[in-house]
């Protein structure tokens, strides 16, 4: 689910960064989901990655997490990750940072 996004912090959400940049298939993938199986709520996951990880979105929304990505200058994408709320409806809390 690409949710909506909200970048004004207020301080309840905690992000942790993971770059799999330059390793190869499928060892980002392995570690962006040892990752997920650790993060907590009010928590979010910043993956930099060299390519658009496609496969990744079909496994998030299957698993209920939010996700949005950004293209950055720098040509390396930015995926940031987390589990919305419960009890919320959609859009409503689900803005991380």
């Amino acid at each position: 689910m690409n949710a909506p996004y909200d970048d004004a912090n207020n301080g309840e959400w905690e992000e942790t960064i993971l770059d799999v940049g330059g390793l190869a298939p499928p060892e980002p993938m392995v570690r962006v989901l040892d990752a997920l199986d650790h993060l907590g709520p009010h928590q979010r996951l910043c993956v930099l990655i060299d390519r658009e990880p496609h496969p990744l979105y079909g496994i998030l929304e299957k698993n209920g997490y939010a996700h949005r990505t950004t293209a950055r200058a720098d040509y390396r994408y930015e995926v940031r990750i987390w589990e919305p709320l419960r009890g919320t409806l959609p859009g409503q809390a689900e803005r991380p940072l």
